[in-house]
């Protein structure tokens, strides 16, 4: 692993990303994103609400429709421009995670002396290149029967996927989406957490360059009840997936189930548990304890 280049100062990307362009919240409301080391306000960030949920799945499903250039695009086409955003990300690895050491209050860590945002960036592109691999893999299956006809499998996208996630691991939690997500010829509408949006929208500007058709991938900042609840109910999205709370999951559940009935995906609850035994190296415990509590501090 290599150590990324010296770090550089850039402007934050504070606009929604929908149907490959940066826009203003249709309502023009905007909340402050905080830098959790000095409470200092970082900028100010749109904020998207249903109207805003309403166009990105719109764009979403637009780019998902029977013909378009998404859905005709070969698979190895669809390979090629995760190879490439991967690349651009870690062109521009020091510039995320600088951005990402901020907003989220993770050491930058860039000599790799500790876990932080830097390692975080690594395994973004390694995620990002591993799931490009599968892209031109996805296969059917062939079924015995007993008769002459021929009987077979094939795998389709869902369709508009909806990714809902949270802080504390903002951009590889975005990539653990992203990834499957693209690499099987889906459309995808994120909402990033409210505590850390700014990475994700970082990366939203390498989306455009690497190629990627307007309306496929679509990054909404806000909040869970206005921003998260409109996406999970919505009847044109066809999966959600979520990490977060326990409680916020039987929500996600409830509103996939009274709507559509859409495919749900739940990475809930658990914070660090640990046991420690009577017998236990007590010294190493207490550091295992510390760095699963504190991994983002």
């Amino acid at each position: 692993m290599s150590s990324p280049q010296k770090k550089v100062k850039t402007d934050y990307e504070t606009r929604l990303f929908i149907n490959g362009e940066f826009v203003n919240s249709s309502s023009g409301k905007t909340f402050s994103c905080v830098n959790p080391a000095t409470e200092e306000v970082i900028c100010q960030v749109q904020e998207a609400l249903e109207d805003d949920v309403n166009k990105a799945v719109a764009a979403a499903k637009a780019a998902f429709a029977p013909g378009s250039e998404w859905r005709t695009m070969p698979s190895s086409k669809r390979r090629d421009l995760m190879l490439k955003l991967a690349d651009l990300i870690q062109r521009d690895s020091a510039i995320i995670a600088e951005i990402e050491s901020l907003d989220n209050g993770k050491p930058l860590a860039a000599d790799w002396s500790t876990y932080g945002s830097t390692i975080d960036l690594h395994l973004v592109t390694q995620c990002l290149r591993y799931y490009a691999g599968h892209a031109d893999k996805l296969t059917g299956t062939t079924i015995p029967v007993d008769s002459k006809q021929l009987v077979y499998t094939i795998r389709e996208p869902v369709g508009v996927c909806a990714a809902i996630i949270p802080w504390n691991f903002p951009l590889l939690m975005f990539a653990w989406k992203l990834g499957p997500c693209i690499a099987s010829g889906c459309t995808v509408v994120f909402k990033t957490s409210e505590k850390t949006p700014l990475s994700a929208l970082y990366v939203c500007k390498l989306i455009k360059e690497a190629g990627f058709p307007p309306g496929v991938i679509n990054v909404l900042s806000g909040f869970g009840p206005t921003a998260g609840a409109p996406l999970a109910k919505h009847m044109d999205v066809d999966k959600v997936a979520f990490t977060g709370s326990t409680a916020v999951g039987h929500q996600i559940m409830k509103m996939a189930a009274e709507s559509n009935l859409k495919r749900v995906t739940l990475e809930l609850g658990g914070k660090s548990p640990i046991i420690v035994l009577d017998d236990a190296d007590i010294d190493e415990a207490v550091n295992a304890t510390n760095t699963g509590i504190f991994l983002n501090h």
